[in-house]
């Protein structure tokens, strides 16, 4: 089953084996809600980290039944998103999950050397799924939130990763566009030559289990008529299902753009460590959680 709308994921997950989220400092309303809504949905077990009283405060003002999840006592943010983690480490949990802790301080928890989640020599990356009502189709796109200005084995972990994600939701063969101003193969923009160099990799092979065009601009990644007018063609342009963004500003910008103003959805994840994390703004809404949540367990082992 291909997954076209994210809230085909709640089905595919009620068919598998439940998933051990645990949620790094989950003293908020909303990730509370979202892990409650999870558990009624048979999707996953819930283990929340942080203040216990705090916890069932936020419960019973929501009419939630606290005894549905395994609370960790921990007051502290840093020691609660260190405690989630020592919790995955011992096996105790599939993915991780932001509460109320900063993203920094989440981040901090992850990437320690000595106690974190990090396999040596990996990569760690921000994947989103974007649903928009104006495209006819999931969009997975990377990265957003967390490597400021890849360089060029960062961009092939995240196509790597992005990819990845594309098999788990369904598409053996992703349609991937490196992202550039242009579809114009320039050698005095960074952007193009990484996009050229991905590309051709692709195409020996190097890079597997995917179609993968670039330089092209968004235009011509997702829009066939523009594709026809500027005469592109491949396997990739005008149906995207993944986008390479070439640096956190264009990322960042284009989903907020998509959420904020084409009323658009999303889950997103943090892969490269040894379980997906759950990365979203202490902002995001429940439901925008809930599909993070489903995206992680459909990703996790």
């Amino acid at each position: 089953m291909i997954v076209t709308k994210l809230d085909q994921l709640f089905e595919i997950l009620r068919s598998k084996t439940k998933k051990r989220l645990v949620a790094a400092f989950a003293n908020d309303a909303h990730t509370i809600e979202a892990v409650s809504m999870a558990i009624d949905m048979g999707i996953v077990d819930g283990v929340l980290v942080g203040d216990e009283a705090t916890i069932k405060k936020v419960c019973a003002e929501h009419k939630i039944d606290p005894s549905k999840f395994r609370i960790v006592q921990e007051a502290d943010e840093m020691k609660a998103a260190t405690k989630a983690v020592e919790l995955i480490n011992k096996g105790e949990g599939d993915v991780l999950m932001k509460g109320l802790v900063s993203s920094d301080k989440y981040m901090r928890a992850i990437l320690n050397k000595e106690t974190g989640l990090m396999p040596p020599k990996a990569i760690l990356t921000h994947v989103t799924v974007v649903q928009v009502p104006t495209y006819h189709k999931l969009l997975i796109v990377g990265d957003v939130a967390i490597i400021p200005a890849p360089d060029l084995a960062q961009k092939i972990a995240i196509t790597e990763y992005i990819i990845k994600v594309a098999h788990s939701l369904g598409i053996d063969n992703p349609k991937v566009a490196l992202l550039a101003a242009t579809e114009q193969m320039s050698a005095g923009m960074p952007a193009c030559v990484d996009a050229a160099i991905i590309s051709k990799m692709a195409d020996r092979g190097q890079i597997k289990g995917a179609t993968i065009d670039g330089p092209l601009a968004l235009d011509v990644a997702i829009d066939p008529e523009s594709a026809q007018i500027k005469k592109v063609s491949g396997g990739v342009a005008g149906d995207a299902d993944c986008i390479l963004f070439p640096n956190i500003e264009s990322g960042n910008v284009f989903f907020k753009t998509c959420t904020k103003l084409a009323k658009g959805e999303l889950g997103a994840m943090v892969m490269g460590a040894k379980v997906p994390c759950v990365l979203t703004s202490r902002g995001d809404s429940v439901q925008s959680k809930m599909y993070s949540i489903a995206l992680a367990a459909n990703a996790a082992k």
